[in-house]
């Protein structure tokens, strides 16, 4: 089993701290990963992407050229990376900030009102985790169960009060 995910959007909106998540969840599972993040000088507001890798085998390279899962948060990524994405992959966007259908058939499309389901439950700056859910629950990246354990692994000791948020977030999307 390999599975390449390329997380992007703007810079602030989690894009590093989801691909993280993914990733820690891998590493519980006993799965070979990797994560490259990149992002622009500017970081909130610039532009934000990071390839993440999870495999039953050794990783050769850290770069993803053609993801089987592509998250991307905002017009810009889908825009840049849509064509990318390997036939039969699966593309999930948040719809509030994407204005346009994904064009490609050869792939699956969930459109997650992520930002709205984020404002709804008070933490508007938790889309990621909507959509990371969601992104789950579809692909069976890693699995939900345990999850707790993943997060506390990449949820920082400033932001300990947002812990249980998160966790909130990351169910809301996988229960959608």
């Amino acid at each position: 089993m390999k599975k390449d995910l390329l997380f992007a959007g703007f810079g602030g909106q989690g894009i590093l701290f989801a691909g993280k998540l993914i990733v820690y969840k891998g590493l519980i599972e006993g799965k070979e990963v990797s994560w490259l993040p990149s992002y622009g000088p500017e970081m909130r507001g610039g532009t934000a992407n990071c390839s993440v890798i999870l495999s039953d085998e050794p990783i050769g390279s850290p770069i993803v050229a053609e993801p089987d899962i592509l998250v991307a948060m905002n017009l810009p990524s889908l825009d840049k990376y849509e064509s990318a994405v390997k036939p039969g992959g699966t593309i999930f966007t948040d719809s509030d900030l994407v204005e346009r259908n994904v064009s490609r058939t050869d792939v699956k499309v969930f459109c997650v009102p992520a930002t709205t389901l984020a404002r709804g439950m008070g933490a508007p700056t938790l889309a990621n985790m909507i959509i990371t859910g969601k992104l789950i629950r579809e692909t069976g990246a890693v699995s939900f169960d345990g999850m707790e354990k993943a997060l506390q692994r990449v949820v920082s000791a400033r932001h300990k009060d947002l812990f249980e948020t998160n966790l909130k977030a990351l169910k809301i999307g996988y229960e959608l």
